[in-house]
């Protein structure tokens, strides 16, 4: 085991070193180019057409081949809004200083036009399965779109692997921990509980994942959002404050305890950029697998919804916990970490629900994020396996099984070869969009001159 640590280590400080790093955000820079930088110049359009027309009929309507459109994104934010939103957070806050939500925001700002490009390939390319449904994403393009066949398998194994840990183990230990040590009640019995919960669920298959989360997830949201805002209602008077602090740590070039000079602006970069990337999933190519589920006609109009998403999850909610943490003194004390950090931070500024607000939240996002990549990893081994109904199934069960090792584990090394392996996909992910960034210049491009 310590080898396996050790070699997951390394590979990991490459995967995600600041290589990667800066291909993800070089990616998104590079797309903002191509598109004109489509997130500004059609920033109102992308409101209207998501969340302010969601009660639209066309956002509901589907057929025998697909999801609603908004069940397509419900499931997307589900397997995005995770623990990562709060605890995640927490530790860019913690580790990179209040500087890196500045990092954060800016890594948001251009990964909305990559979300938005990985749906809009997705669409373009997907198949119809045996059972008829659609299906889709990087995989998909990557075959269908590059002719590369066996770097699509090799997103297909690393996504794979990544839906166990990521989306599954880790989120049921956050749950289990956030249960044990709010209400003590026992990990085991947290385990059988959401074992049952999540059976139930994904064994109905996609359109039963969807027709959960279009519930669980616009509730969770407006959850948290309300109990943010209501926390720095209380404390407005700390905000600009807390502000201020995020532009100025975010360019101290100051060196720090005798460091070098701009260490502080490297670590803020560094945490803001990889914590941004997994708060919002754009360029690791999850997200438009359940999108491409959807019985959307037009990709461009299903993009903007990705675009939505990646702003919605760093831009609002993240920023409304990194507020809630900065406006009270507990970050800077290093006495606390992740989850625990907003918890204290919460219960400062709302006495005796904070820790229910953190712990209820937890639940949500994480069982949402649960349900949201069994469906990305039912795709992945239906792509790998040829359609097999019979491995699909085994998949489920093996699934359902981690749900319960990661309630009662120690996830400490089934985090780390995760971290790796979400590292890893985006690395075909990112090749896939830029091979075929011209058709996603193109689909845009016919979009807005038929509106025209």
């Amino acid at each position: 085991m310590e080898l396996i640590s050790l070699i997951n280590a390394k590979i990991n400080g490459i995967v995600w070193g600041p290589i990667m790093l800066t291909l993800l955000i070089g990616t998104g820079l590079f797309l903002s180019v191509r598109t004109g930088f489509l997130q500004f110049r059609k920033f109102g359009y992308m409101l209207k057409n998501t969340i302010l027309g969601v009660f639209s009929k066309n956002q509901h309507e589907k057929d025998t081949f697909g999801v609603s459109p908004f069940q397509a994104v419900a499931t997307a934010m589900a397997g995005t809004i995770g623990t990562g939103s709060i605890a995640g957070l927490a530790t860019a806050i913690v580790s990179g200083g209040p500087g890196a939500v500045f990092w954060m925001w800016v890594s948001a700002l251009l990964g909305m036009v990559t979300k938005y490009s990985e749906i809009i390939l997705s669409l373009k390319y997907r198949e119809k399965n045996a059972d008829g449904r659609w299906v889709g994403g990087p995989m998909y393009y990557i075959k269908n779109g590059l002719n590369l066949k066996w770097l699509a398998g090799i997103f297909a194994v690393f996504a794979m692997i990544a839906c166990l840990g990521t989306g599954n183990a880790t989120q049921s230990n956050s749950i289990a921990i956030a249960l044990e040590s709010t209400a003590g009640i026992k990990p085991v019995i947290t385990g059988v509980v959401l074992t049952i919960i999540v059976a139930a669920v994904i064994l109905g298959g996609m359109k039963r994942i969807a027709s959960v989360n279009e519930k669980l997830v616009p509730f969770m949201a407006v959850f948290f959002v309300v109990c943010a805002a209501a926390a720095l209602i209380i404390n407005v008077r700390q905000i600009p404050q807390a502000f201020a602090l995020i532009f100025r740590e975010a360019f101290n070039f100051k060196a720090a305890f005798g460091g070098v000079a701009g260490y502080g602006i490297m670590r803020a970069m560094q945490f803001g950029f990889s914590r941004g990337v997994f708060s919002n999933e754009a360029g690791l190519g999850s997200a438009p697998i359940a999108h491409a589920a959807s019985s959307a006609k037009d990709p461009v109009r299903q993009g903007f919804w990705g675009m939505f998403e990646v702003f919605f999850t760093s831009i609002v909610i993240c920023t409304a916990s990194a507020l809630v943490i900065l406006t009270t003194d507990f970050w800077q004390t290093g006495e606390f970490q992740g989850a625990a950090l907003s918890i204290v931070s919460f219960n400062k500024i709302i006495p005796g629900f904070g820790g229910i607000i953190v712990t209820l939240s937890t639940i949500f996002f994480a069982l949402s994020t649960v349900l949201g990549w069994a469906y990305y990893g039912e795709v992945c081994i239906e792509f790998l396996s040829g359609n097999s109904k019979r491995a699909v199934l085994i998949y489920r069960y093996i699934y359902v099984a981690f749900v319960f090792i990661g309630a009662i584990g120690d996830l400490d090394l089934i985090w780390s070869i995760s971290e790796t392996m979400n590292g890893l996909m985006a690395i075909p992910n990112l090749v896939g969009i830029i091979g075929l960034c011209k058709i996603v210049s193109s689909a845009t491009k016919e979009h807005f001159e038929r509106l025209q």
